[in-house]
């Protein structure tokens, strides 16, 4: 099964899912609702239907395509993949909050719309309906075992999310960040995410440990080779593309990968004034254009983009090799198999 067809297939379903997760229940609670509704795209600013960019449904696709690829029954995944994508959008409400981006898929903010308290508090709600929507496996026919196991697995990972956080924002009051720090800092932030979504679709589909395992590690680099393609567009990315403004990691001085290699290098190549001058300028970039056009050139000297760029590729062969390990199991489903590699292949060169 192509990427395509399997997008066409089970998107309208995760969409239903997702939709049904957080409908208003109450006419009182319209705004509420409408602002995670509006959040999620599918209303604007007066709570009217429109149709707006909703992001790409990444990782319950992962979820989805897992339990297929490993055996399973597909439907039997909707509860968990719709409860990951709303835990996923949770985090973006309040990751807008923390690090003050006015935009989210071309679109202000809820934040800045409706202010930071209530932003808070709609973040809290969808934290909590990603739970609820968890507790719908049972509904959807699997297995007690199956659920709780499925069930510890997204509570383990709430806990890693917010970790991950904790040492994102860490990061942008410490001068120097070091290269292994960071990598397991989006470990946690973005790719456990990714791993958790196809852990649990190798759970739903009774695979065995190791089999679990190399969904898991599978995911995980997905979600690795993701986040540094991400910290690349942050940086180089379009705003035409990515809906925030260019170079706007450098603007926020947001540590990512190619920010933490060239002081890296820098330190390697024994020179001290240079890093000092580095962030000097990163410092100053929020407001001072000039910098960020000297950042720029600095990251540029050092081969910061070319690091990042053989990173992504690295990182997608590994997960590529946990796919292959995956695939030897009995009863794996090759049409999911294929659509989930393709998948995978396709987060390699994304402008957005």
């Amino acid at each position: 099964m192509s990427l395509s067809r399997a997008i066409e297939r089970y998107l309208p379903q995760i969409e239903a899912e997702l939709r049904a997760a957080l409908a208003t229940p109450h006419p009182a609670l319209a705004g509420f609702y409408g602002m995670m509704q509006y959040h999620m795209g599918w209303t604007d600013q007066s709570f009217q239907p429109v149709q707006a960019p909703t992001g790409k449904r990444l990782r319950p696709l992962f979820c989805v395509l897992a339990c297929q690829a490993a055996g399973g029954d597909p439907a039997h995944a909707m509860p968990a993949a719709a409860a990951i994508e709303i835990l996923h959008n949770f985090s973006l409400l309040h990751d807008d909050i923390e690090d003050n981006s006015p935009l989210r898929r071309h679109r202000p903010a809820v934040w800045t719309i409706w202010g930071i308290p209530q932003t808070i508090n709609v973040g809290d709600g969808m934290f909590a309906a990603a739970f609820l929507t968890m507790g719908r496996l049972a509904a959807a026919g699997v297995p007690a075992r199956l659920c709780s196991l499925a069930a510890s697995a997204f509570q383990e990972t709430c806990l890693t999310l917010t970790e991950g956080q904790y040492l994102d924002m860490s990061f942008e009051t410490r001068p120097e960040v070091e290269l292994d720090e960071y990598l397991w800092m989006i470990q946690a932030k973005t790719a456990a995410l990714l791993g958790t979504a196809t852990r649990i679709g190798a759970l739903l589909a009774d695979a065995g440990s190791d089999i679990v395992a190399a969904y898991r590690e599978f995911g995980t680099a997905v979600g690795m080779a993701f986040q540094i393609q991400d910290d690349i567009l942050g940086i180089w990315g379009n705003e035409t593309f990515t809906g925030k403004p260019g170079a706007g990691d450098i603007a926020q001085r947001k540590k990512t990968l190619p920010l933490v290699y060239t002081m890296a290098q820098l330190k390697q190549r024994g020179q001290p004034a240079a890093l000092a001058r580095l962030l000097a300028l990163y410092e100053a970039a929020a407001t001072d254009a000039g910098a960020i056009h000297d950042v720029l050139e600095i990251l540029d000297d050092a081969g910061a983009r070319r690091y990042c760029e053989e990173q992504v590729a690295e990182y997608q062969e590994l997960a590529l090799s946990h796919l292959a390990r995956a695939a030897g199991a009995p009863g794996t489903d090759v049409e999911g198999l294929q659509a989930l590699r393709e998948l995978a292949l396709s987060l390699v060169g994304r402008q957005a």
